[in-house]
């Protein structure tokens, strides 16, 4: 395969879980940097805001500005923006200083990410009926599950995403991982090529099958979310199925 150039790396599940740094990530991601790789953190999480997300990799010791984390929020605010759209939240409330104040317009967009306990009848059914009333319907991920603080997976947005789809009969636009527009975007502003990119994930689907179908190397670690057998349920096997980001991280540097 070709050189490695420039980094991809998700973050719950890969760099942490809960707060506390997974195995010798830090140290992994101090390696990647002295090697003078470009690197880019992309995550699905939907239920810190962009500030949060910042705040908790610098507690750990890993320097992180605006530019070097990508996620499906900022995606949004900048999809809603060009579109003119007003839109209804279905989400966490945490999530909402990432976008800006409501226009005061009636919404013709429902915006759905990880709403949490939020995620109640009420919510989904006046979800439902503005979207079934032609609101455009974005969804900030469709990921099926992912890992809380206590180490147990829990049920993430897409079961959510699924379930309106199911009764309003539309298909949601995806903003997140595993979308192709996702994917393009963060290699954009990495600087490098697709195919000398990899990805480096705990998720299967979102992480590594997404970003093999933009062109990419993928890398599945077997921390987070990871289960026994994922690697073998995804069409093609990942370029390499590794036990952490410490070991992602040696592959990649002996490949630069």
């Amino acid at each position: 395969m070709a050189r490695i150039s420039g980094v991809l790396l998700d973050l719950s599940g890969v760099v942490f879980s809960g707060g506390a740094a997974i195995g010798d990530a830090v140290a992994a991601i101090a390696d990647l940097r002295a090697a003078d790789l470009p690197l880019r953190f992309v995550t699905n999480t939907t239920s810190e805001p962009l500030r949060v997300l910042r705040e908790k990799l610098r507690g750990l010791g890993i320097e992180a500005s605006d530019e070097h984390v990508f996620t499906p929020a900022t995606a949004a605010r900048r999809l809603l923006q060009e579109r003119g759209l007003s839109p209804h939240f279905l989400m966490h409330p945490n999530l909402l200083e990432d976008f800006e104040d409501p226009s005061g317009n009636p919404p013709d967009a429902v915006v759905v990410g990880d709403a949490g306990r939020a995620f109640t009848f009420d919510a989904l059914n006046a979800a439902f009926r503005l979207i079934d009333g032609g609101a455009a319907f974005i969804a900030l991920a469709r990921n099926r599950t992912f890992r809380d603080g206590t180490g147990a997976l829990s049920l993430d947005a897409g079961p959510f995403v699924a379930a309106l789809e199911y009764a309003t009969r539309r298909e949601a636009l995806l903003i997140g991982k595993p979308s192709a527009a996702f994917y393009e975007a963060a290699v954009s502003h990495l600087g490098t090529p697709a195919g000398e990119t990899v990805m480096i994930g705990d998720d299967a689907e979102s992480d590594v099958q997404g970003a093999m179908e933009a062109g990419m190397a993928g890398i599945l670690v077997r921390t987070g979310k990871y289960r026994e057998g994922d690697e073998t349920r995804i069409g093609p096997a990942p370029t390499a199925t590794l036990a952490d980001l410490r070991q992602a991280v040696d592959w990649v540097l002996e490949r630069t």
